[in-house]
C-alpha cells in the first residue's frame, strides 16, 4: 500500500535560478499547475514520470493525486534539492539525467505495470520528448506543456499549413487534445512565446502497425520534406521506381498522386508506408 500523500516534506528551500543552458522556465502560477495536475486523470494508485520537476512545483500537485512520482531531472543541482525536499517521502523518486537517455516508458512500466507521464518541457527538445513518449511500453496518458505553436501542430487537421510531419507522427498512435493555454506571464522568467497544454491518449489500436512503427516517423518526415510537391513526384523521389510502378503503389495504398502531403490524413500515411514497404520487399 503506498506511503501517505502528506508524509513530512523538507521545506522548500530558496527558489533556484533559472539556467538558459537547459531552457529553464520555471510554471509559478498554481492555479495552472492545478489545471495540469487534474488533466493528468490520476488515480489513488497511478504512478506518474514527470519530465522536468525543477523546483517541485508541479511535482507536489501530483503527489497529492497519485500513489508515486518518479522525477527526472537533468540539473543536478535541482536534482539535489528536490531529493533532500523529499526525503521523507519514499513515494518520490528522483532521478538525475537527460530524459532522452532514460527509457522513460520501461521506468514507469516497471514501477506499477502502467504509468502516466507528466512534463513541463524545455522547449528546444519537445519533440524528441514526444516521440520517446510515444513508444512503446506508452503511458496510459501523457500531459506536456509545450509551446503553443507545437500544441497547434500536433492538432493540426489535414489541409493546414499546420499539418505536418509531427501531426501525422502524434496522431497514428494517440489521440491529441489541446487543452489550454497558458500565458507567459506564469513562468519565471516569462518565455517569448506563449504555452499550452496538450493531453495525449494513446489509442489501443495504433494507427501503424507494430513492423512499421521503425520506419513510419522517417518516411512521414521525408514525404513532409517534399510537402509542396505532387504524391506522385513524392514518391518518384523517394523511391526511386519507375512512373508505372508508383501509380500501382498509390493505387494500393488508395491515394491520389495529384495530392500534396498536408491533404493527406493519418490512414492514408500508414497505407502509404505499408505500399512503399511491400513494394521494396518485391
Amino acid at each position: 500500500m503506498p506511503g501517505s500523500r502528506r508524509a513530512a516534506r523538507a521545506p522548500a528551500p530558496p527558489p533556484a535560478r533559472p539556467r538558459k543552458r537547459f531552457g529553464q522556465h520555471f510554471l509559478t502560477d498554481p492555479r495552472i499547475l492545478g489545471r495540469i495536475a487534474d488533466a493528468a486523470m490520476l488515480q489513488p494508485d497511478d504512478t506518474v514520470v514527470e519530465i522536468g520537476p525543477g523546483r517541485g512545483t508541479l511535482t507536489d500537485a501530483l503527489r497529492e493525486r497519485a500513489a508515486r512520482v518518479i522525477a527526472i531531472e537533468l540539473d543536478r543541482g535541482l536534482a539535489q534539492t528536490l531529493r533532500r525536499r523529499y526525503s521523507d517521502d519514499a513515494n518520490v523518486s528522483i532521478i538525475e539525467g537527460d530524459v532522452l537517455a532514460v527509457a522513460v516508458g520501461e521506468l514507469g512500466a516497471a514501477a506499477s505495470g502502467s504509468y502516466v507521464l507528466v512534463g513541463n518541457v524545455p522547449y528546444y527538445i519537445t519533440t524528441p520528448i514526444i516521440f520517446q513518449a510515444l513508444a512503446a511500453p506508452r503511458p496510459k496518458r501523457a500531459v506536456f506543456l509545450v509551446q503553443r505553436e507545437v500544441a497547434e501542430r500536433i492538432v493540426a487537421p489535414p489541409g493546414g499549413k499546420t499539418y505536418g510531419s509531427l501531426s501525422v507522427n502524434v496522431r497514428a498512435f494517440a489521440r491529441a487534445e489541446l487543452l489550454f493555454g497558458v500565458k507567459a506571464g506564469a513562468f519565471q522568467p516569462a518565455p517569448s512565446v506563449e504555452s499550452a497544454v496538450v493531453r495525449l491518449t494513446p489509442l489501443e489500436s495504433p494507427i501503424v502497425p507494430p513492423d512499421l512503427e521503425t520506419s513510419f516517423r522517417g518516411f512521414v518526415q521525408d514525404v513532409f520534406g517534399l510537402r509542396r510537391k505532387q504524391l506522385r513526384r513524392v514518391m518518384r523521389t523517394l523511391t526511386g521506381l519507375p512512373p508505372d510502378e508508383v501509380d500501382v503503389l498509390l493505387a494500393r495504398a488508395g491515394v491520389d498522386g495529384a495530392a500534396r502531403p498536408e491533404t493527406l490524413p493519418v490512414e492514408r500515411f500508414a497505407d502509404l508506408a505499408r505500399a512503399v514497404r511491400d513494394a521494396r520487399r518485391a
